[in-house]
């Protein structure tokens, strides 16, 4: 296919810490690395910014207010028409407390009178009704008319997992748009490191014991989890310790600590680390313990980076679980708060075959459906279908 150009439109991207800005980072070094023009479009940062091959970071994007998008619009009408624009779509990342209008609008007005080619990338569609506050709830109705505006610029939506097209297609008001999902890589790359990975079981594992592993950022809903689990796991005995992985990991052990102190000597925290050393800890971990509130899915990157490290993993399944999870075979999976879950953690760790199956199952099943070669794979599909269908 002949190289294309590709405009990247995004909340943050690195040094600015999140996951859509590490996902835009791999999908952007992942178009340029087949040989395509890529044009990141993202807000100021004092920040260095990365430098990738083939990839040319804009910052015009500023603060996301009316002037900063009419500057970026100016710059790119520069480039040949009609641009393709893949919006990274996360209704908090863009301003104004959640609710900027006005950037829906200019992605309106690039599709209807620049002609340029929207498709949205869906990581987050918009608040719930009724699980907070009033101002939450009148933030939850505005998300939804800034949907209907997207949807009404929008060339095609991609998804980060199947049930967001469930949310987001009745606010398409009749367009027949076409939904796809569209996997998540892992952040954290594999690093192949048999020494520090000794290093580290030295100073977390206990001597003969388990080390079980839980990465995260450590947000309400899984910190409550977390905080009914973990003193059952640990109870019963001193063969077992909890290494807390991930930025929110020390703030969360405090909390923990002060409830349980007879856990101070079994859970350890590292705090936030570089994509690097997460990669390392992983490695030191004997399982993973991940429970979500929503129930695992293709949506959360700390189960991804579990999975890509081929680590068996225990975990929850709940409304956004997709089936494919339960057919794989690639984690053990309780029902959200269902106490059974600390069962299955004692099962595996009693069961070394079964542990190596599921590592070997999670590291196939990240091949087939979230490495980011398939992310790229698709998007470049879809270009190749856009270009033979419009010239």
């Amino acid at each position: 296919m002949t190289p294309q150009i590709w405009h990247l439109i995004t909340s943050e991207y690195p040094l600015q810490i999140g996951g859509v800005s590490d996902y835009t980072y791999l999908v952007a070094g992942g178009l340029a690395a087949t040989g395509d023009e890529v044009h990141v479009w993202c807000p100021q940062s004092t920040q260095e910014t990365p430098s990738v091959q083939g990839v040319t970071v804009h910052r015009e994007l500023g603060q996301f207010d009316g002037n900063d998008l009419r500057h970026a619009g100016e710059m790119l009408n520069q480039f040949p028409s009609p641009r393709h624009l893949l919006v990274q779509w996360v209704p908090h990342g863009y301003g104004y407390n959640s609710m900027n209008f006005q950037f829906c609008i200019w992605l309106w007005k690039r599709a209807a009178r620049a002609r340029d080619y929207i498709d949205l990338m869906v990581h987050e569609p918009f608040l719930a009704f009724r699980e907070g506050s009033l101002k939450q709830d009148a933030a939850a109705f505005a998300h939804r008319l800034m949907t209907i505006i997207l949807l009404r610029a929008a060339r095609k939506v991609w998804v980060s997992i199947p049930n967001w097209e469930a949310c987001l297609r009745p606010y398409s008001t009749g367009r027949h748009l076409p939904f796809s999902c569209l996997p998540v890589p892992s952040n954290v790359p594999v690093i192949e490191n048999s020494s520090e990975r000794l290093r580290i079981r030295d100073r977390y594992a206990p001597e003969g014991g388990f080390l079980i592993g839980h990465f995260g950022t450590y947000g309400r809903e899984v910190a409550k989890l977390l905080m009914k689990s973990l003193p059952t796991l640990l109870s019963g005995g001193s063969n077992k310790a909890v290494l807390l992985i991930g930025q929110g990991s020390k703030q969360f052990r405090i909390r923990l600590i002060e409830e349980h102190p007879e856990l101070t000597e079994l859970v350890q925290a590292t705090g936030p680390l570089v994509a690097a050393d997460v990669s390392r800890h992983l490695a030191a971990c004997d399982l993973m313990f991940q429970p979500y509130p929503d129930g695992i899915n293709g949506r959360h990157g700390s189960a991804m980076a579990g999975l890509a490290h081929g680590l068996p993993m225990v975990t929850t399944s709940g409304h956004l679980t997709e089936s494919f999870w339960i057919a794989s075979g690639a984690a053990a999976i309780a029902a959200v708060r269902d106490p059974a879950i600390v069962a299955l953690v004692e099962c595996l760790l009693k069961d070394p075959t079964e542990r190596t199956r599921l590592g070997q199952a999670a590291a196939a099943l990240y091949q087939e459906r979230f490495d980011v070669r398939n992310t790229i794979a698709a998007l470049r599909q879809d270009q190749r279908y856009l270009v033979e269908n419009t010239g």
